[in-house]
């Protein structure tokens, strides 16, 4: 069999074809057009109104530390905005599995999606896929956080859009509280420890009390007046009295000494303790919002699914392509096996 001669393909080859199969491919793809039309109708595709809620971070974690110290110490000004890390947070929370489980409950969107558990094999691969399909977080140019909700029902995609924005406050909190409570139970017990430390303390001084040593200073300072006074009447009875008591406030006065210098010490220290416990507890009993809303969802009033006008276009453009194509091959074959004929 003899090879065959192909000639390169010009510009005046392709304006040729496209003139030679001009109704061929003008009715195939206006038939394109009018099938992407018909199936774009609601009866085929159920229209989905999107709503969107948008919303800036927080910067503060501690609300003890956001809202109790004074402006100078403060690492973070509670009501600024979040930045580039806060941003990030918040979508990682958002895509969380702690508040997709509590999203799926609260709309109940297994029943909402129209999925059967029963009948589903996989219910929860399907669930998934609806929700990857009809939920978006984003994070805009200006570091705000964009929800976007697609739903069949324009109140529902409202609804659900700022219970998203609600349950990111929630979660978010939770989330904290992991760190929070067990922080506050350590706080707690060295308090309780630093409280039983100073009673301890507390017992010995009330031991040495009970000697007569009440306050070292004042009673060496008083004991001396009333020796010199003695000394001079010449009250000998009332003199080997006091210098007994001296000799006594001597042998006991150093331990009251170090244990007044050691309460005092420690008292400070229960201070201390006592306002990061304060604080632990605020930030465990107490709620401020994470997230300063920029836009709640409102109900959509116009469909923002299937965009019919960009369905038809590409359904025409579709028919073009393969029809050209398909005719090409038509008449590369056709021309072919006339060769070898």
């Amino acid at each position: 069999m003899d090879q065959l001669d192909y000639k390169p393909l010009t510009a005046i080859d392709v304006v040729q074809f496209f003139w030679r199969w001009r109704k061929w491919i003008i009715g195939a793809t206006l038939v394109a057009g009018i099938a992407g039309f018909v199936a774009s109708m609601p009866v085929f595709m159920k229209p989905r109104f999107k709503a969107t809620h948008i919303f800036y971070p927080t910067q503060n974690n501690s609300i003890a530390d956001a809202l109790l110290q004074d402006a100078n110490q403060r690492q973070k000004d509670p009501l600024q905005f979040g930045e580039e890390e806060q941003a990030e947070q918040a979508l990682q929370v958002l895509q969380s599995s702690a508040l997709m489980s509590r999203l799926v409950r609260n709309f109940n969107l297994m029943k909402h999606y129209g999925i059967d558990v029963a009948k589903e094999a996989w219910p929860q691969t399907a669930l998934q896929a609806e929700i990857d399909a009809r939920i978006a977080f984003s994070r805009t140019r200006y570091l705000s956080i964009r929800i976007d909700v697609l739903d069949e029902d324009p109140k529902m995609a409202a609804k659900i859009a700022n219970g998203i924005a609600l349950l990111y406050d929630s979660v978010k909190t939770e989330i904290q509280h992991q760190v929070a409570i067990p922080a506050l139970d350590i706080v707690e017990r060295n308090l309780r420890a630093k409280q039983q430390q100073i009673q301890q303390v507390r017992d010995e001084m009330r031991k040495l009390g009970e000697q007569g040593i009440t306050n070292y200073e004042e009673q060496s300072r008083a004991i001396a007046e009333e020796i010199y006074k003695a000394q001079a009447a010449g009250q000998t009875g009332k003199l080997q009295t006091l210098l007994e008591a001296q000799r006594n406030l001597a042998n006991n006065g150093g331990a009251w000494l170090s244990l007044n210098e050691k309460i005092r010490l420690e008292e400070e220290k229960e201070s201390n303790i006592n306002a990061m416990y304060e604080k632990r507890k605020i930030d465990v009993n107490e709620k401020l919002s994470h997230k300063f809303t920029v836009s709640e969802a409102t109900v959509p009033e116009r469909k923002a699914w299937p965009v019919r006008r960009l369905i038809v276009v590409l359904a025409m453009m579709a028919g073009f392509g393969f029809s050209a194509i398909g005719l090409l091959f038509f008449e590369f074959y056709k021309s072919r096996l006339a060769k070898t004929a």
